[in-house]
């Protein structure tokens, strides 16, 4: 299953939990069931995002975005995370309105039954699109993936708060399930915005890649060292710029040859990279790095 198809399963299991929740949350007068629906609402906002996003970073570089347009899914992504962040916001202080109300919660066991619905179906989806993000590096897929997995829990809160609510008839219980749902979106969507912000303003790869790429160079015996080392990633698309000192005494063409096989190496481990090697004739009084 690719990118796009991802997406769209995660746009339709939201759109039948949507209404699942919401007609049952009215129903029951239940805020922790309809905070549940609202945070599906924002899961379906959030999942057409990222289909469109994920659409456009697809497209090939052209001449406005010569390294491609990968940079659209970091951007759904924070936009997503900033999406869950508010609903979080509103369910909280729904919630809090909801103890001193005077209304009661009925109709406990159908709010019972779509909790248990809405887990199975977001346990199930989320797994399959959290697999696909991690194939395909998409982190807009990543970010769908971690809310349904987000709504797993929640789900199972607030049924244990429904659960509890029928056996002590206390409708707090009601309130606490929904403001421990809110708190794990927010949990949710402060770990997402990281996530997203780090590719956004250009941070380097994980010490695991960059350990990853130098042990190719230090393959190579004719390479003596290197520096300038610049990484970063734009959507699954890895950028890597990097000047390695050569022997003086190669020639242009040893030194192209040389280099292409590196840039080769390097493009087995990430096949979606753009590479930049700039030769340098090495002397012992560079400044090495």
């Amino acid at each position: 299953m690719n990118k796009e198809n991802g997406a769209f399963l995660s746009i339709a299991s939201n759109i039948i939990l949507i209404i699942f929740k919401i007609i049952a949350g009215i129903s029951m007068n239940s805020i922790s069931v309809i905070s549940e629906g609202i945070h599906s609402s924002i899961d379906l906002i959030a999942s057409l995002i990222a289909f469109f996003s994920i659409k456009e970073a697809s497209k090939a570089e052209d001449e406005d975005h010569p390294f491609g347009h990968g940079k659209y899914e970091n951007v759904s992504g924070f936009v997503e995370a900033l999406l869950i962040l508010f609903a979080g916001i509103i369910i909280i202080y729904e919630s809090i309105v909801k103890i001193f109300s005077e209304n009661n919660v009925g109709n406990i066991y159908s709010g019972i039954v779509v909790m248990l619905i809405s887990t199975g179906v977001n346990l199930i989806t989320s797994l399959n699109i959290l697999k696909i993000s991690k194939k395909t590096e998409s982190i807009a897929l990543e970010a769908d993936a971690m809310h349904l997995l987000t709504d797993v829990f929640t789900s199972l809160g607030v049924f244990i708060g429904l659960i509890l609510l029928k056996l002590t008839g206390l409708k707090i219980f009601d309130s606490i399930a929904a403001i421990i749902v809110a708190l794990l979106i927010i949990r949710t969507s402060i770990v997402l915005i990281k996530k997203s912000m780090k590719d956004l303003v250009d941070s380097s790869l994980s010490s695991e890649d960059i350990n990853r790429i130098l042990n190719i160079i230090h393959k190579y015996s004719d390479v003596k060292s290197y520096h300038k080392l610049r990484t970063r990633k734009s959507g699954d698309t890895r950028e890597i710029d990097i000047h390695l000192l050569l022997d003086s005494n190669q020639s242009l063409v040893e030194a192209h040859n040389l280099c292409s096989s590196i840039e080769k190496d390097i493009k087995i481990i990430f096949p979606n990279s753009y590479i930049l090697i700039h030769a340098e004739p090495y002397h012992r009084h560079n400044l090495l790095k």
